[in-house]
Order: structure tokens, then C-alpha cells, then sequence
């Protein structure tokens, strides 16, 4: 597996996966939808996974003394390094945001606000790309398009989702679209269930990745 890892990370890495985390900033856009930053974390696992069927990874790893779930278990975690490192990344820019803007310039018009709640949209968000993207890839790698193109729409779907609970749930608008410390025992609820999805959603899509793989002739 260590092998595997450094695989990915050595031959796969695209620069996009580098380049998107600076989208944890978005949260200094005045009243913008800022969990489409985790959009483009999905956008640079079609990247990678784009690079990798160009240059032949699926039959070099098939070659490799590993098993076809390791060769699974490498790439998700690899991309799960860099949806963990935005996931991160913007809740250290969401904390900048509350040292230094009132409260009232931090309040979002678009969307959620940047707080605890946010970060577990992301989270949610991370996972629904996860549960979708790699079972569909895995089921036929060099189709990278059509597994992204889902998953992506996906995402944006539940954005649009949040954004009118935003606007439409008293208790959503009242309680977690308001400047942390406020409602803190609601927003860390939303966080740890968002958290608590993307482990659940990406074992989950771990599990059926590694069974499609197993079945598809290379």
C-alpha cells in the first residue's frame, strides 16, 4: 500500500489538486455560494483520474505485485489526503474571516455563512462526490467523463439545495447562518453529521469501487 501511495502521489498528481485548495479564500468573497469550493475538489479528481487513463496507470498498477482493491484503497486515499486538506484549509480561512470581519460583514446573502455548519456541508459534499464518482469510474476507467459529470451535478444539486434551506427553514436562516459562536451546539451537530457522512459515504464508495474493479477485465 505504502508503494501504491507513493504511486499516486509521484506519477498521478495533477497541479489542479494543488491549485484548488487555494479555493479555501472563496469564503472572502462577499455573499457568494462558498461550498462551491468543494466542486472544484471533485474537479481535480477528474483531472487525475483524466491523466491517469492517458498514460496507461490502469495496466501499469495491473501489472504492480498489489491486488485491484489495494490499487482502489491508493488512489481514494490520495485523493482524500487533498479533500481533507481543503476541508481543513477552509476552516482555517472561515476562523481568519471571524477574527477579522464584524459580524455583520460575515453574514452570507448567497448562501451559508462561513461557520462550523458550513464546513459540514463541505464534508457532506466531499462524501457525495466520493459515493458517486469512484463506484462509476471503477466500473469502467476509461470512461472518466460521464462518473464526474454526475457526481458534479450532483454536488450542485444539493449546493442549490442548501442555499434555499438557507432561505426558506426559519430555523436554518436563524440558527446556522449566523457568525459562530452563536447557536455553537446546532452548527457542531450539522459538522460532526457532515463528517460523520463522508467517512460513511467514501467507506461506502471504497467498497463498491474495489467490487467493480475486481469485476471488469483490464
Amino acid at each position: 500500500m505504502k508503494g501504491l501511495l507513493k504511486k499516486e502521489f509521484l506519477l498521478c498528481l495533477h497541479p489542479t489538486c494543488l491549485v484548488f485548495l487555494s479555493f479555501a479564500a472563496f469564503v472572502f468573497i462577499p455573499n457568494y455560494p462558498y461550498e462551491v469550493m468543494f466542486f472544484f475538489s471533485g474537479l481535480s479528481v477528474f483531472f487525475v483520474c483524466l491523466t491517469a487513463r492517458e498514460n496507461g496507470d490502469t495496466s501499469f498498477t495491473a501489472v504492480l505485485p498489489a491486488s485491484r482493491k489495494q490499487a482502489v484503497a491508493a488512489r481514494m486515499l490520495f485523493c482524500g489526503v487533498f479533500q481533507v486538506a481543503l476541508l481543513l484549509l477552509a476552516g482555517v480561512t472561515t476562523a481568519i474571516k471571524q477574527a477579522v470581519f464584524p459580524p455583520e460583514a460575515q453574514v452570507n446573502l448567497a448562501g451559508s455563512t462561513a461557520n462550523l455548519a458550513f464546513l459540514g456541508n463541505g464534508a457532506l459534499l466531499l462524501g457525495l462526490f466520493n459515493i458517486l464518482f469512484f463506484p462509476l469510474y471503477y466500473a469502467a476507467p476509461h470512461k472518466v467523463g460521464v462518473p464526474f459529470l454526475l457526481a458534479g451535478a450532483a454536488q450542485f444539486l444539493l449546493v442549490a439545495v442548501l442555499i434555499a434551506l438557507r432561505f426558506s427553514v426559519p430555523f436554518w436562516r436563524d440558527m446556522l447562518t449566523v457568525p459562530d459562536p452563536a447557536n455553537l451546539g446546532a452548527k457542531l451537530a450539522v459538522f460532526f453529521s457532515g463528517v460523520v457522512f463522508y467517512a460513511a459515504l467514501s467507506a461506502l464508495g471504497y467498497v463498491l469501487s474495489a467490487k467493480h474493479f475486481s469485476r471488469i477485465d483490464l
